[in-house]
């Protein structure tokens, strides 16, 4: 039972999720709104679409189900295999899924105070190296800036016309 089960959700998933059931679904409800007049917009007319879709939507939901139960073992199967084969990983987090929620709520906080100290040590690595570059800019700007004049100096010595009051 299993297995027929198995195979008609991976099927019936396949198809609902293409384009073509989604515009099957809206030309069934195209024919069904344009032959409200000929029906007298009657309740009958209008049942025979809330039903049709009670229907599908009621069997849908155990296919979608079946699906997202099956996606999300073979994510936690994967995940694990991840968590066993690195050896940094802690082996504890091996089957989480099966924790209560205060317990996965107590794990989320303790990642989130990793994540908030890794974020300021991140921030301050990134400030203490701006502000080194800016020390290492200013310090290049000076000694550029006691070059240059320096060789403005020494020019100097060299032209006729400037005057120099030590040769006076």
């Amino acid at each position: 039972m299993r297995e027929w089960f198995h195979k008609i959700s991976v099927k019936v998933s396949g198809l609902m999720g293409s384009p073509y059931s989604f515009v099957l679904a809206a030309l069934i409800i195209v024919i069904w709104a344009t032959t409200g007049p000929l029906f007298d917009f009657s309740d009958t007319w209008q049942l025979v679409i809330n039903t049709g879709t009670t229907i599908v939507t009621f069997l849908m939901v155990f296919l979608i189900q079946n699906t997202q139960n099956r996606d999300a073992k073979a994510m936690q199967l994967k995940l694990d295999e991840l968590i066993r084969s690195n050896r940094a990983a802690r082996d504890d987090f091996l089957g989480l899924e099966n924790l209560n929620d205060d317990e996965l709520r107590a794990l989320d906080d303790q990642f989130k105070e990793i994540q908030a100290a890794q974020t300021e040590s991140r921030l301050m690595k990134r400030l203490r190296s701006r502000v080194q570059t800016e020390h290492e800019r200013r310090k290049q700007g000076g000694l550029r800036h006691q070059a240059i004049k320096a060789a403005g100096s020494v020019a100097n010595m060299f032209d006729p016309r400037s005057s120099n009051p030590k040769d006076d």
